[in-house]
């Protein structure tokens, strides 16, 4: 054991060290590794979740290490990588053509859309591809090392390139996804990789067997069409009718039940903290009444594992960068997610 480890009290005043919650691991020691994705371009309401992962690790400092459902967790080793400054600053440039483009949508030029316009378009298309790329080689690398890996947003567009590189891991998983939006949009304003198309391009990949939504309460016909064509592939579970499914007497736990029936043995997890109340992210991107409680959306997840379901991985986005509550909730939300999958996984303690 290295001294790092040796000294570190996990009952003690959290370090400011540059790693999630103050622990005392590096990458090679880790067993769990955080990419960030500095990266929100497509974002078509209101910005800030690009240094979501930044917010999230300066507030983790704060957190106590105790999960009851998963005693002494830290010991599996967690390490969050530095966010990549060369993808922030790309994201800020194109950020500035992409709410210029947005505009002149919104203003009703789609007639007249000019050269100027297709350019900027064309030019987002292009850097989006480039960072899914991006993402698909850095996580592809973690999981050849044998790391289990949780992406940070970042916008929801930024898990494409992990799914890709999770494919060629696994023949067959499913994806439980906790958002408040469908996500299933064809190309949304023109953005080929925007956040709102996510799952559209997602299920492209033919190693995804299943699409099970949570907490969705903002949709619009294109997408319903999407679900309803996809011959069960897609199970949508819209926010009112699990609240209709309460207040008629069903318990939380059949209704989670009946979720992850759904699912195949492999399960990814992608968490929109939007899928939330907006009390818990009162900052995000497109914050929607509604949603989960904190508790409902870690007991859907743990019960997931409890049901013998394996969490290969998971991403958590839209998480704003600037506003410290958000990140308190995206710290929480984080550090569970991570336990449960290194619980499903069986990931034995490298602190001895």
């Amino acid at each position: 054991m290295s001294d790092k480890l040796k000294d570190f009290n996990p009952s003690g005043v959290g370090i400011d060290n540059g790693n999630f919650i103050g622990l005392p691991f590096d990458e090679a020691t880790a067993n769990i590794i955080f990419q960030p994705v500095p990266w929100e371009v497509t974002t078509s309401y209101t910005g800030g979740t690009a240094t979501g992962s930044e917010n999230i690790r300066r507030a983790s400092v704060q957190l106590d290490l105790m999960d009851t459902d998963v005693p002494d967790a830290w010991k599996m080793g967690i390490f969050m990588r530095e966010m990549n400054e060369d993808i922030l600053m790309k994201n800020k440039m194109l950020r500035t053509d992409a709410e210029d483009y947005i505009k002149y949508l919104e203003n009703g030029k789609t007639d007249d859309f000019g050269i100027d316009m297709t350019a900027r378009l064309q030019k987002i298309n292009e850097a989006s591809e480039t960072l899914n790329n991006w993402v698909y080689e850095k996580t592809k690398n973690l999981l050849k090392k044998g790391k289990l890996v949780g992406l940070v947003g970042g916008d929801h567009s930024t898990p494409l390139g992990y799914l890709r590189a999770l494919s060629e891991e696994h023949e067959d998983f499913g994806i439980l996804q906790i958002d408040a939006h469908c996500d299933l949009r064809n190309a949304y304003e023109g953005f080929e990789y925007s956040h709102a198309s996510i799952f559209y391009n997602a299920l492209k990949i033919s190693n995804i067997s299943k699409l099970v939504q949570v907490g969705i309460r903002d949709f619009c016909e294109e997408e319903l069409d999407v679900i309803k064509k996809s011959e069960g592939r897609i199970q949508t579970y819209y926010d009112h009718r699990i609240k209709n499914m309460l207040y008629e007497g069903m318990t939380f736990q059949q209704i989670c039940q009946g979720i992850i029936k759904h699912l195949p043995e492999k399960v990814y997890v992608s968490f929109d903290i939007d899928g939330l109340h907006p009390s818990l992210c009162p900052h995000t991107g497109t914050p929607v009444p509604g949603g989960l409680q904190y508790e409902e959306a870690m007991y859907l997840v743990k019960l997931l594992v409890i049901n013998g379901k394996k969490i290969i991985g998971f991403d958590l986005c839209e998480v704003n960068g600037e506003h410290e509550w958000d990140g308190n909730v995206g710290a929480r939300v984080l550090y569970k997610l991570a336990n449960l999958m290194g619980w499903s996984n069986s990931v034995k303690s490298v602190v001895r």
